[in-house]
Formats: C-alpha cells, structure tokens, sequence
C-alpha cells in the first residue's frame, strides 16, 4: 500500500478553499488537512480557516464532500490551541471550537471516511510552576479531555493530537519552552493511559523531536502504531550554538550587554531554539534521515496519510505563492521515492488507491458546549 501525500491548509491563508483545492492538484497531492481555526482566537502564526465553521450543517457536509470527490481529494479537519491553560476566556472558547469540529466531522462522515480533527492540547502554567505541575497538567488534561473523547466516540469521530512543545507560545522571559502537554512520547503514552478510548492518537511531526535531539526513528519504536494517523512532513536543520548549547533555550538578555559580549540572544517569542525549518529536498540541508523514518514507518505497518506542513523559511516563510508551492511541490517529488510506486512515469501514486469521500446522509445535530459535557 502506498501512503498519500496531503498538505496541510495552513500554508494557503492567501487563498479561499476552491483556490487552495486547485493549488493542491497543481502540486500532485492526494488530500488536505483542511485548518479551521476560530476567526477570534489569538494565534497569528501559521493559521487558516477554510471552512465556516458557525454555519456548517448537513447540506455543507454534502456539498463540501461532493467538492473534494470533484477533485479526487480527501479530507480532515482541525485547529490548534490551548484548550488547558492560557487565557480562561480563550480557553472555554478553544474547547467549545473543538467541540464544533467534531460535529463537522461527524457529519462529514467521520471515522468511516477517515476524516479526523486534529488538535493540540496545550499546558496549564498556573498548575505547571507548582511542584509535581506535570502531573497536574496530565489530571488537568483527563478531566477536560476525557469527556471530549467520549463525545467524539459517541459520533464515531477520531481526535488527533499533534506534537509540537510550542515554544514560543510564551514570553521569551520565561526560562521554559514546553507549551504543549503532547510535546514528548511520555506524555502521550500516560495521556492513553489516563482518558484509554481508542478513538484518540496522534499526528507526529518528526522536526520537533529533531531540534530536540530526539530521534524520530526511535520514537517510531516505542509509539503505539494503533495510535498514529497521520504524519507531518515538516524538516529542521539545527545549527550548533555554542553561546547557549542546544539543551536549554536561548534567553532574554538585555540588548546592550549582547551587542557588547557578542552573545545571541532572544529576540522574540519564536527566537528561542538554535534550529530553522525546512522541508525535504527544497533548498537547505536537513538534519533529518528521511529514508530511516520512512522504513522504520513502513516496518511498523502506518498506512496513513503523509501531510506537508510548510512553515519553511524558504517557503512559506517568503510570503510568495510561487515559493510556497515550489516548496510543497519539491517535498512531494523528494518522498515520492520513499511512499510510492515505481512506474514507466516514475514514482507515482497509484489510482487503485483513491478512493471517494461516502456521502453517509447524515442528520443535524445539536451544538453542545463543554459546559455541557464536564461531569
């Protein structure tokens, strides 16, 4: 089996939905992971929203599927923010969001099309400075997320947590990076633990264990497959300080004494970790062995789908169309070799493969908010 090529939607904020779609066949892939973040909410970076989420009901469901099998494409959705800590306003509204997406989901025919959401988790600080905060976070998590699952469960919809520790979600002046409880393998493994429904896993993006010296490889090793549904195709090429080293963050420093002692240092939220993002095969090295991540996949039976990711600097970090498909295009031609068929054409994806989105009829059903759900 031949694993699909998706592209995450994030990297065509530019664009509407019809126009993102045309771009996808353009670049050869075989779905999208369609990003439905809230219109009010308070990331910045690398968001989108292609679909109206406050106005998605069963005649949406069955025009956007009718839209994706047009183009031969598949779908999922998701958002990606702190539904544990932060700011409380934001946080009840990132959970009730989510709450949202798996309504759509589910009326885009869930589980049995294979359409997922995808989420983060995020971190509570207030409970993380307190000591044992990462126990609290994980309690925190299991009583927020637990009844969440089973809301899913019950609609037969699958919630994906995606690995990035977010490490600029927070002033520079604090000493620690790791925003995301799902950010490490341990994490994920005692979340499993904590809320044990089976429809929950992960989208595992191997660049964030790279700049954390982490290999993917063995991550792979020791990851539940059951778990993994889906992988982000994102690269880092790290670079060596040797101002800070590459275990602990860069921190904030006054201006004046860096320029004097010639030190690097922070210089906004994101400026924290000695590494730059990339993507397979377009343009810097990568410090990523994609051939051994990919057989070590394929070892371990993942069949799922391959989604870019592309927050490159030399990409979508341009803010140029032709760059961020060039880019998504050169990540699609260099995993070709390592996912697909060889054919008289190439390395190509087979037809036999695609198979349409099912128009499952399926009925309204009420919003419900978290307010709704927490026992």
């Amino acid at each position: 089996m031949a694993n699909p090529i998706w592209i995450m939607t994030s990297a065509f904020d530019q664009l509407n939905l019809d126009q993102t779609i045309e771009k996808a066949i353009k670049i050869g892939v075989q779905g999208l992971d369609l990003c439905v973040f809230r219109k009010d909410g308070t990331r910045d970076d690398f968001v989108a929203t292609h679909l109206d989420y406050e106005n998605f009901g069963p005649d949406q469901a069955k025009a956007l599927i009718k839209k994706f099998n047009t183009a031969k494409l598949r779908l999922s959705i998701g958002a990606f923010e702190n539904l544990i800590g932060g700011d409380p306003i934001h946080r009840v509204k990132n959970q009730n969001h989510l709450l949202k997406l798996i309504r759509i989901a589910h009326l885009l025919g869930g589980d049995e099309n294979d359409v997922k959401v995808g989420t983060f988790v995020g971190y509570n600080h207030e409970l993380g400075n307190e000591e044992g905060g990462f126990e609290k976070n994980l309690l925190e998590y299991q009583r927020i997320f637990g009844p969440i699952i089973r809301y899913a469960n019950d609609l037969g919809v699958t919630v994906l947590y995606e690995n990035c520790p977010m490490e600029g979600w927070r002033s520079s002046g604090f000493t620690g990076t790791y925003n995301n409880l799902t950010g490490v393998l341990a994490a994920r493994k005692l979340m499993y633990e904590l809320v044990p429904e089976k429809n929950h896993g992960e989208i595992y993006d191997p660049s964030h264990d790279v700049w954390q010296h982490t290999d993917p490889v063995e991550v792979i090793k020791n990851t539940d497959i059951s778990r993994l549904r889906r992988i982000h195709v994102k690269s880092t090429r790290n670079n060596p300080d040797p101002f800070w080293g590459n275990m602990y963050p860069m921190q904030q420093i006054p201006a004046e004494w860096a320029e004097k002692l010639g030190i690097h240092s922070s210089t906004n939220s994101w400026d924290r970790h000695q590494y730059e993002a990339t993507l397979p095969g377009f343009g810097l090295g990568d410090s990523m062995d994609w051939r051994a991540f990919t057989s070590i996949l394929r070892e371990k039976g993942f069949n799922g789908p391959f989604e870019i990711e592309n927050e490159a600097k030399l990409s979508k970090q341009t803010g140029k169309m032709g760059a961020i498909v060039q880019g998504c295009k050169a990540a699609v031609q260099n995993l070709a070799p390592l996912l697909w068929e060889l054919t008289d054409e190439g390395w190509t994806y087979p037809t036999s493969e695609y198979h349409p989105l099912r128009d499952l009829g399926r009925k309204d059903i009420p919003l419900v908010t978290i307010a709704d759900i927490l026992v």
